[in-house]
Parts: C-alpha cells; structure tokens; sequence
C-alpha cells in the first residue's frame, strides 16, 4: 500500500494534534504535526535529508497571524531557527524549495482575496476548517492527483480575484518596461531592502547619482514611496540583485549610468 505523508502545520497545537490524530486512523495516511513555520520547515528539511519526504502540506490560513507586517516569501534553506514564518510565506517557500509538495490551506472563514493569494504562492486547495475529514481526505487525495480544490461559494470570487491580480501584473510589467536597463539595476536593489548608499556602492555609482535614479524610478512607476515601488515591482515579476562571487551586482546589461 502506498502511504501518504502528510504534515499539519497550525499553531495552535491542540487543532494540529487532533486533526493529526483523526488522519493518523487512515491505514494509508503518515501525519506529522508543527507548531509554527519554522518548525514545519526544519521538519520538512529533516524528512527530505532522510529520504521520506512529506507529499503533502496542511497550512493554517491564519499561521502566525500575530506577526508584525507581511513577510516575504521565505526559501526553506534560508530559515533560521528562530525565525518568523506566516502562512503565505510558508506555502511560497516551500513551493520554490520543494515543488513536489502539495499544499492545502486550512480557514477559518472563506475569502477570495486570501484563497487567491494562497493559489498564487502555490497552493493547491482552500479548505474549511469546519469541513468533514472525509472532505479533507478527499481534497488530500485529489491535489496528489495534481487537481486544485476550492470551495464551490468561492469559486467566483477567487477567479475575480485572480483577473484583477493579472490586470495589475500587466500594467506593473509596462510600468518597468519603460525604465532604462541603469533604473532597473537600481529597481532590484530596492527590491533587495538596499539603500541609497548601499546601492552606490554595489553599482559603483554616486550617492547623488543613486538618489536621482532612485526619483526617476518612483516618478515612472507613478508611486511616491520605495516601498510602493518594490510592490509593484514584485507584481512585475522583478527580483532582487544577484551578488556575484566578489560582492558586485551582476548586471541585466553592461551598460554604465
């Protein structure tokens, strides 16, 4: 019989121990349980460092809902003992680390916007806290077979959701077109958290020269703050700079400022 691995991952651990336990009954069904995200993450590097990876994921929607702001998304390689993991960040990193993974989000309540966002950082299923463990079962089973399971009331929500979402990734995407490939070096370290002097350094630049770059990518892209632009730049699909071997920014283009 092929066994399913599942992880629980909710912090608060009476829900993830019971919902643990109720799975465990399943003759074809291996569950774990994780208290937070940094815990989940350590888990799931252990089980694939022995060979007996998780193949599926359950989130709580809510997992670190205490957490001060939005964290990114957070590759599983980089997670430090103690560090703070929300949800989203949890199902986008572990997508990225481990794409094998199926992920299935537990709510509390329904939201499209919340349902979308979640499908957008990899999940495969929004499911109800309240449901059934044979519709739970169900859900498990069914993202294995690579299908997207959400709740019938949300469906139209989700996909309105999800068109705006593209809309607006159309319009950011435009936006950064109509930078200068310089602008858009510069774009990335901001998408990176450098700042003006940092930046100067990393591209060999001026902090005088930096800083008009800067009011020329806030003022193209129509917003009035970096961390507006940094938004929308991620919206685009722009990354951060990637550091080459001696600490300087390789460049999309050899062009000089």
């Amino acid at each position: 019989m092929v066994r399913i691995r599942v992880l629980v991952v909710d912090d608060h651990r009476i829900f993830a121990e019971s919902l643990a336990a109720a799975l465990a009954a399943e003759p074809d069904v291996d569950v774990s349980a994780a208290g937070s995200g940094p815990a989940a993450l350590r888990s799931l590097e252990r089980a694939a460092a022995e060979g007996r990876r998780y193949d599926v994921l359950l989130v709580d929607a809510d997992l670190g809902a205490g957490l001060p702001g939005i964290r990114p998304a957070v590759p599983v390689q980089e997670v430090g003992e103690d560090g703070l993991v929300d949800g989203l960040s949890l199902v986008a990193g572990v997508r990225g680390a481990q794409p094998h993974v199926r992920i299935v989000v537990l709510a509390e309540k329904d939201d499209p916007r919340r349902a979308a966002l979640a499908l957008q950082a990899g999940a495969s299923g929004w499911v109800a806290k309240d449901c059934s463990l044979s519709r739970l079962l169900t859900v498990i089973r069914g993202v294995l077979r690579e299908e997207t399971h959400l709740p019938p009331a949300l469906l139209t929500g989700v996909l309105r959701e999800l068109t705006a979402a593209r809309k607006h990734r159309t319009e950011s995407e435009r936006l950064v077109e109509s930078l200068t490939p310089r602008e858009r070096e510069v774009l990335r370290c901001m998408v990176a958290g450098l700042g003006r002097k940092a930046v100067a350094e990393r591209l060999f630049l001026s902090p005088h020269t930096v800083r008009t770059h800067m009011q020329n990518v806030l003022g193209k892209l129509g917003v009035h703050s970096t961390l507006a632009a940094v938004a929308l730049a991620r919206r685009a699909g722009v990354g951060p700079v990637d550091l080459g071997p001696t600490g300087r920014i390789m460049s999309e283009e050899s062009s000089s400022a």
